[in-house]
């Protein structure tokens, strides 16, 4: 039986809030989908130190990155999982700045382990974004991560419309609250109640296709084992034979 590894990363420098709180519902809806085959984790951001790729290109070389700091430690969980959900607040029409680090490194310092560029690991990743304001950049938020989730080789994942198109996205009607999104899906608020519907199926749908693309991989390992761009998928699948 294969099982999956769905890893939530919150994106937020808060301890929790409101990126927490629609993560948690993304991931505690994923378990529902096969409570024995789905085992989530969630990773955050805050607290980390993640400095930025200073371009030294000793990746390259070696497939490891030269600053020592909290980004290897996400990074080994990253590559670990067989499928990511992020959530993150919108910070000045973009994602904060460790997260931005996280991605910059984590690209370049896969790119020689393998030996074939960046793989196709067909990871199925999904994205909720959250702002404190309406049209503050939800959405060009999540157009970058799904940039990163195909330039990683892996699968972008959207939620159920009509709720999400892209990924799921929210915003706290202007209040700066922490826990803002909570108290208003607890108030009954419509806006609130999307985003979290669409976190739900995003959280759904991306363990969902974990599951379809393992077992997929495990039907098709002698035509994969040909292309050495899969053989982190094939790693995976094998772990569990």
């Amino acid at each position: 039986m294969q099982t999956v590894r769905l890893l939530g990363i919150c994106g937020s420098p808060r301890k929790t809030g409101n990126s927490h709180y629609l993560l948690e519902r993304a991931l505690e809806s994923g378990k529902l989908v096969a409570p024995d085959q789905v085992d989530t984790e969630l990773c955050s951001i805050s607290g980390k130190q993640i400095g930025p790729c200073i371009a030294c290109d000793r990746c390259e070389k070696v497939g490891d990155c030269t600053t020592e700091d909290d980004f290897q430690e996400l990074r080994d969980k990253w590559v670990a999982a067989d499928a990511i959900v992020y959530s993150v607040p919108v910070y000045h029409m973009g994602m904060p700045g460790q997260l931005k680090c996280f991605i910059d490194r984590l690209g370049n310092s896969l790119y020689s382990r393998y030996g074939a560029g960046i793989i196709k690991s067909l990871k199925p990743i999904g994205v909720a974004v959250q702002g404190c304001h309406l049209f503050a950049g939800q959405e060009q938020v999540i157009a970058g991560l799904v940039n990163h989730a195909m330039v990683m080789g892996c699968v972008p994942i959207a939620g159920d419309p009509w709720e999400s198109y892209t990924g799921a996205a929210g915003w706290t009607r202007n209040l700066m609250s922490k826990d803002a999104l909570r108290e208003l899906y607890d108030r009954g608020e419509e806006d609130a109640r999307i985003a979290v519907a669409a976190a739900e199926s995003l959280g759904k749908r991306v363990a969902e296709m974990a599951l379809v693309i393992k077992y997929g991989a495990q039907a098709c390992q002698q035509l994969l084992c040909r292309d050495d761009s899969y053989q982190d998928l094939l790693s995976r699948v094998a772990k569990e034979n």
